[in-house]
């Protein structure tokens, strides 16, 4: 059994078609047909159930994937162990963050990152909360940024800061000291959003109904609603400081505050240039 019998199996698996699957690896048909069979073999059960419109997994083959998939995350994460340096003059690391993080702190931090080690590569993915945890599951991330809470038994969660939310409004707004939040329309993150909802417990909390005048799934389009209209948002204060044209407002009783982590998968390989980032962020 080599690891190509793996990949292929799991390109079948994931597109449950031998001719997406095939074009997906690069590969023939006819090839991708006989080492799927040659896999079945050696196994000595049937691994797809081939008698649909669409392929399948049989019992035996859906039991073999669940261990196959994790052989290939170990697999991988030797293969990145073997290649690292650890002068970290080169490197790659796999980021994460929800989506207010991008709007104040991962453009200081990841120029920071930069200039302390110009050899390291980023790839850099904003994502919910609950997507960034699938992907570090599945071994697509390296690190993800956060907030602690609820997580899944394979994630773990180191706090690094507390985070205050605010009622932000553009500079021109004609109340920028104090304002009755409530009485003002509200261009709110949509409720796919963490930060929506800590809004929404918020208010529930309170019992109380904002102006919800619009909703997006964009913090920019958010930042620059705020600053051209008369209409107010609820974000991070530390953003509202990082961007021109914006204010932090206070309200009573305050918004919630909520706690920044970094969030990984437990027993994870750790590289260098993670260890590293990881490092900075909590400096």
């Amino acid at each position: 059994m080599l690891l190509r019998h793996i990949r292929y199996l799991l390109a079948v698996a994931e597109h449950r078609n031998f001719t997406r699957a095939a074009e997906a690896l690069h590969v023939s048909q006819p090839t991708l047909s006989q080492q799927i069979k040659q896999l079945e073999e050696t196994l000595g059960a049937p691994l797809l159930d081939r008698s649909g419109r669409s392929i399948s997994l049989t019992d035996a083959g859906q039991a073999y994937v669940r261990f196959a998939r994790l052989a290939l995350q170990d697999l991988q994460a030797g293969t990145r162990a073997v290649h690292d340096v650890q002068d970290l003059s080169r490197g790659h690391l796999r980021l994460a963050m929800t989506p207010t993080f991008t709007a104040y702190l991962i453009g200081p931090l990841l120029a920071r990152f930069n200039a302390l080690y110009p050899g390291i590569t980023l790839s850099v993915e904003e994502l919910t909360q609950d997507r960034i945890e699938a992907a570090l599951g599945e071994d697509l991330l390296d690190i993800g940024i956060g907030f602690t809470g609820e997580h899944g038994p394979d994630i773990e969660c180191e706090a690094l800061f507390v985070e205050e939310l605010s009622v932000v409004v553009g500079a021109a707004h004609p109340e920028l000291n104090r304002l009755d939040w409530l009485e003002q329309p509200l261009v709110l993150l949509n409720t796919g959003f963490a930060t929506r909802r800590y809004i929404d417990d918020y208010c529930r909390q309170q019992g109380v109904k904002p102006r919800i005048a619009m909703e997006a799934n964009s913090i920019s389009a958010i930042i620059e609603i705020v600053r051209s209209t008369p209409l107010a948002t609820i974000l991070p204060r530390a953003l509202a400081k990082a961007q021109a044209g914006l204010h932090a407002v206070a309200i009573d009783p305050p918004l919630p505050q909520r706690t920044a982590a970094l969030l990984s998968r437990k027993g994870a390989y750790r590289s260098a240039a993670c260890a590293a980032f990881v490092e900075l962020i909590k400096a």
